[in-house]
């Protein structure tokens, strides 16, 4: 396997297996007593109530043939729903795990925080923990010596700084971390969410920090992170895992906008039948049995298209003036804005009933949304309205035509507004 000059890190056909239900339970006498009830056809008692059990040698891949190339002074973000391999990845990378079939190639030492205080011996003062690090990315004492100080003064901690860190908090353990993955002379940073322990203003230290060592110093990051608006701010490019494969890399917006419409497949339609997608009420008057979007075999709407949406429910009692407002937010899940519809229905206690809307979201910029819908109505003109059924609603992706794709200052943030009127 060969690297380019620019290249720092190299997979080929990265794999990693695990096998299931091959670990004991942690005692020999619980292993004991699960063996001997699997022997008598009883349920194992060591298992929680509900919970999925294997069989010895069932196989799972985290990773399933995985190729990637990063060069010199990229910011990569890494992102994925859980258990889609992220941190699988960064572990081999790190070499805490070997993989079980595949090729990992690097250029340079290697600095990692997958998890907080990884590295730190919790007896160990935080000066004495910088030393160990420095000695574990192979630096002398000396060059470690030459950095503590903007290294303590980076992370906050210079209070407590000859304190063992076994007493300090979570976000102490985070800034002590950075501060000397980011200080000491490691070509490659990978960070694993860590940073959302550590409050706004040092999560914005951090990242500012990041982007200078790749603009700057020409290292190279890998940031895991399921919030997107961090992974906007520091990312140059971005890779999406799903199932252990990647399906995307390449533009950090197009990757969120992957991410969005493909964390679950039931974007171009959702069965209620159960109520994992449901949210308390006030009356719970009605049962919203399914959502789809209707003459569509995708979830992407272009210019001034409209969104065709059909839903259908039961009614739980008897209805009268029934209201739908359906309400949108970014991926960031903060509100952009709501649709609303009053007074369209009124039926009989047992009746199903199937409406189809059409809502028009010309204003709403490029970009990847959730939705929400909130059935609601009023027992009478005098008194405020009450939910009557709330669940989550499909996701949508606004794409604006390719002869309008460099309009770019009408599809900035999330509303797009008319012209500036010049007044001469």
């Amino acid at each position: 396997m060969n690297m380019n000059d620019n290249c720092v890190i190299k997979t080929e056909n990265l794999t990693k297996e695990y096998r299931l239900g091959a670990i004991g339970t942690g005692t020999l006498r619980r292993d004991l007593q699960s063996w001997y009830a699997k022997k008598r056809g009883k349920q194992d008692p060591n298992i929680r109530i509900g919970a999925k059990t294997y069989e010895k040698g069932d196989r799972f891949l985290a990773l399933d043939g995985l190729s990637i190339e990063i060069n010199r002074g990229e910011r990569v973000g890494i992102i994925g729903a859980n258990g889609a391999g992220k941190s699988t990845f960064l572990k081999l990378l790190s070499r805490i795990t070997s993989p079980t079939d595949g090729n990992i190639m690097f250029k340079g030492r290697i600095a990692s925080m997958l998890e907080v205080g990884t590295g730190f011996s919790g007896e160990l003062t935080g000066r004495e923990n910088i030393y160990l690090n420095g000695a574990i990315l192979g630096m002398s004492k000396t060059e470690v010596a030459s950095k503590i100080d903007k290294i303590i003064e980076f992370s906050e901690c210079d209070k407590f700084i000859d304190t063992p860190v076994k007493r300090y908090s979570s976000g102490m353990f985070v800034k002590l971390a950075f501060a000397v993955a980011a200080h000491l002379d490691a070509e490659i940073m990978i960070m694993d969410e860590v940073l959302a322990v550590g409050d706004m203003q040092f999560q914005q230290k951090c990242i500012k920090k990041m982007r200078d060592l790749a603009l700057n110093d020409n290292r190279t990051v890998l940031y895991v992170s399921h919030n997107m608006n961090t992974i906007r701010e520091l990312c140059s490019r971005c890779i999406v895992l799903q199932h252990g494969k990647m399906i995307y890399d390449g533009e950090v917006d197009e990757a969120i906008k992957v991410y969005l419409g493909g964390e679950q497949g039931d974007f171009l339609s959702h069965d209620y039948s159960d109520s994992r997608h449901k949210e308390p009420s006030e009356r719970n008057e009605i049962n919203l049995k399914s959502a789809k979007y209707y003459g569509k075999t995708d979830n992407i709407f272009n210019d001034n298209e409209k969104i065709p949406l059909e839903l259908t429910w039961q009614n739980k009692e008897d209805i009268k003036n029934l209201c739908l407002r359906v309400e949108v937010s970014d991926y960031r899940r903060f509100p952009v804005t709501a649709f609303v519809i009053e007074n369209f229905y009124s039926g009989k206690k047992g009746e199903e009933n199937t409406r189809r809307f059409n809502i028009d979201i010309s204003r709403i910029a490029r970009g990847g949304y959730y939705t929400r819908y909130v059935f609601y109505n009023r027992k009478s003109e005098s008194q405020p309205f009450e939910t009557l059924e709330v669940a989550a609603g499909l996701r949508f992706r606004k794409r604006m035509a390719d002869k309008n794709q460099n309009r770019w200052q009408k599809s900035w943030g999330s509303v797009i507004m008319d012209e500036i009127e010049l007044i001469e």
